[in-house]
């Protein structure tokens, strides 16, 4: 009885085994079908087309967006003008030249001003035989012109050159405006005498810049111009004034004086330093060299001395007629 049942459990593990065998086997079979799928399809991608293939934009996927309101708009292609027709592509770009140009009424096309203006004070130096007879004093200066671009233009200016007279000049005329017979408002000799004398002119100058930097650059410039030269000389006198009261002040008395025009030259050099880099105004320094070709009038009086007197001419200062050379220097400000 014990062998029996002994058979009958050896029967019943051997056919447990054997479908726990054949369950397993084909478990591992259908994975592995599986795997071999998925490799033969892994390995048909290729990553690199995929991604270099450029993007389709002409029919876009359904872009549902909801407004401001909350109702639901579809996004199309047409609407985003993203259907690549010629008629929805941007303009070309416009094509420009090396340089960008600024051109309009009051700028040149490299973009400097057409337009230029300059007022300046300084010194004057009187040069040459000029010297013997002027000393320095002060001078203004106003000038406007138009520039043809950054480097070249042209001005007007006008200049004020004033002078002293030299001492040695006012004690030689002294003596020989009282050997005239010349009085001062008492009837006396003259015990002192002053004077001064001017030089002003109207001037076309052409002007070149260069060595230009963002903040500094240097100039030169001359030209021709008109010149107007004038001397007087004075005596100390008492003058009266009356306002509410009358009141006495001392002021000079012009007792004789020349004038003299001439056409003259002039040519110079400067240096401009700008406020801040992106201004207009600028500040200058400049000094020039003139030249006036005034005509020599000779020495006449009427005192017998002179073997000419018999011409009704009066000149005790003859070097008003002169030819005039001077240095005006000036600083100011262009703009």
């Amino acid at each position: 009885m014990q062998t029996t049942i002994s058979k009958n459990r050896l029967s019943t593990i051997t056919r447990v085994a054997a479908t726990v065998f054949f369950a397993a086997a084909s478990t591992f079979g259908m994975q592995a079908q599986q795997s071999a799928g998925t490799s033969t399809s892994l390995s048909s991608i290729n990553l690199k087309t995929s991604l270099m293939a450029p993007l389709n934009l002409s029919v876009p996927d359904d872009l549902n967006y909801s407004s401001s309101v909350g109702v639901p708009e579809l996004a199309t292609a047409e609407r985003f003008n993203l259907s690549g027709s010629e008629e929805n592509q941007p303009p070309p770009r416009r094509r420009y030249g090396r340089r960008p140009t600024y051109n309009d009424s009051t700028h040149n096309s490299d973009g400097s001003n057409k337009y230029t203006f300059a007022v300046g004070a300084g010194f004057t130096l009187p040069t040459g035989g000029t010297h013997s007879y002027y000393s320095t004093s002060w001078n203004i200066q106003a000038g406007a012109g138009r520039n043809f671009n950054k480097n070249f233009g042209v001005m007007l200016d006008f200049n004020w050159a004033n002078f002293g007279i030299q001492t040695n000049t006012l004690n030689n005329l002294l003596s020989l405006y009282n050997s005239l017979g010349a009085s001062d408002q008492n009837g006396n000799p003259l015990s002192q005498l002053g004077g001064n004398g001017h030089i002003w002119s109207f001037a076309i100058d052409p002007i070149f810049n260069f060595a230009q930097r963002d903040r500094t650059s240097a100039y030169v410039t001359g030209g021709v111009g008109f010149y107007h030269k004038y001397t007087a000389f004075t005596i100390p006198t008492v003058g009266i004034a009356c306002y509410y009261f009358c009141y006495q002040y001392q002021a000079n008395q012009p007792i004789d004086w020349y004038t003299s025009n001439a056409f003259g030259v002039n040519a110079g050099v400067g240096y401009t330093y700008k406020f801040s880099r992106y201004a207009n105004q600028r500040f200058f320094v400049e000094a020039r060299y003139v030249y006036t070709a005034n005509s020599r009038r000779p020495y006449y009086d009427t005192t017998g001395t002179n073997p000419t007197s018999n011409v009704n001419y009066f000149n005790v200062f003859p070097q008003n007629s002169a030819p005039t050379t001077f240095i005006p220097i000036t600083f100011g400000v262009r703009f």
